[in-house]
């Protein structure tokens, strides 16, 4: 009988590329037990097996569009630059707005929170589920160097002294599975917060009053429209002596090379991502429409200073701005009183109509609560009290008395009390 030997057959793609890596000793002999281990003949195809499940995780596809089933939202009230609609701004997002007309969306959607607010929060561990539909619709109106700027605060976990990361899920999806960039983030304080959440704060005195919301600035595209030059903050009584007697242009212990264009005027300081903006209004023009009216006024409304920074910074004039909660239509106001157009849409039509105060021509026109100092005390300005120990087992059970009263005595020194400025 004659054996007749077969050539081994060309493969369509042959592999002619080599690729030479680098291992030790020890790592030489894990990989070859291990591609042994797992019934590969070679490490070339345990590598190449590696590649493709890396490769086939990265290229799971996205998931479908969402089309709301929602009706588009229906007019409500016009201004000379602005459009007040009411109704679920989904349908607002995915059918009455054009694509890429829309050039800053500036907007703080209901939190993610444990307990149930009045204006219809949602649950924090649903969070990112019910805002796709929104993040899909913010990507479809927003123009190619458009902004999306959400203010949201945190939530804690129910029950604990330990906070949830709902928003810091949120921005991750946003980015990856949206699309958007991240621009930076900005943090809004609110100086005039009270302590909350009391529990923690007030009576077994583990935790510090929380007055920060995260503020995410996203885009589609890594260069967005925006100059700070727009959002500038007067200078520092240093810095103003610093350019009328000059400054020894040279290298600083941190590594900065302070050069001598350092001592140019250039009309104002750089804000940092730290917006302090008190919102400390009861009292004003909408509050006073409300209580005449007998509406009641929104109870979770940011002050105008924040969506004036980004509306001045990231807009021109005659461009449209959108904020898809309007709720008291806080942003609409600025919007109008900048030359911008704007957009508002609100699910209650009773906030709306407390809204229509903020552009009743009759009231006095708001200013821009920019610019306005304030003065706080900076942590630790007081003496400390250290003699009785921290709360046994973190604070976990409630202590009766206040055992951590702290002296309420005046600072020691000039240099104890040091005041911090800031401008809201």
């Amino acid at each position: 009988m004659e054996i007749v030997k077969m050539g081994r057959p060309k493969a369509k793609t042959p592999r002619k590329a080599v690729a030479n890596v680098r291992l030790t000793d020890a790592e030489h002999q894990e990989m070859e037990a291990t591609a042994k281990a797992l019934g590969y003949s070679s490490m070339s195809e345990y590598v190449r097996f590696l590649h493709r499940e890396r490769a086939d995780a990265l290229a799971v596809p996205a998931p479908p569009p969402i089309v709301p089933n929602v009706p588009a939202p229906r007019l409500f009230h016009t201004t000379r630059h602005g459009q007040i609609y009411h109704g679920d701004s989904l349908g607002l997002l995915h059918k009455t707005l054009k694509p890429g007309s829309v050039d800053l969306i500036v907007t703080s959607p209901p939190f993610g929170l444990v307990r149930k607010k009045s204006y219809g929060n949602e649950d924090a561990d649903e969070y990112v589920k019910w805002f796709r539909p929104f993040a899909e619709g913010f990507k479809r109106v927003l123009s190619k160097q458009g902004s999306l700027v959400i203010d949201i605060g945190g939530a804690w976990k129910k029950g604990l002294a330990t906070r949830s990361l709902y928003h810091f899920e949120l921005l991750i999806s946003l980015v990856r599975d949206h699309g958007f960039h991240l621009c930076q983030e900005h943090f809004w304080w609110n100086p005039a917060k009270l302590p909350s959440p009391a529990e923690w704060v007030n009576i077994r005195r583990i935790r510090v009053k929380d007055a920060v919301n995260c503020v995410w600035w996203l885009s589609p595209s890594p260069w967005p429209k925006a100059s700070n030059k727009r959002v500038l903050s007067p200078y520092s009584d240093s810095m103003k002596d610093l350019l009328v007697n000059g400054y020894t242009a040279k290298l600083r212990p941190s590594g900065h090379d302070i050069s001598t264009k350092f001592q140019k005027d250039n009309g104002g300081a750089v804000p940092p991502n730290l917006l302090a903006i008190a919102n400390t209004e009861s009292n004003g023009i909408y509050q006073a429409y409300c209580k005449a009216h007998g509406i009641d006024p929104h109870p979770a409304r940011f002050p105008p200073g924040l969506p004036e920074y980004f509306i001045r910074m990231l807009t021109d004039r005659g461009d449209t701005v959108l904020d898809p909660f309007g709720g008291s239509c806080v942003t609409g106001e600025v919007s109008e009183r900048l030359g911008r157009k704007w957009i508002c849409s609100e699910i209650d039509a009773a906030f709306l109509t407390g809204a229509l105060a903020r552009f009743d021509p009759k009231l006095a026109a708001r200013q821009s609560s920019l610019g306005k100092p304030y003065e706080i005390f900076p942590p630790c300005s007081l003496p400390i009290n250290d003699s009785e120990r921290l709360p046994a087992g973190g604070g976990k059970e409630r202590i009766s008395g206040n055992v951590n009263q702290i002296s309420r005595a005046a600072p020691k020194s000039k240099k104890q009390s040091k005041i911090v400025q800031a401008a809201v």
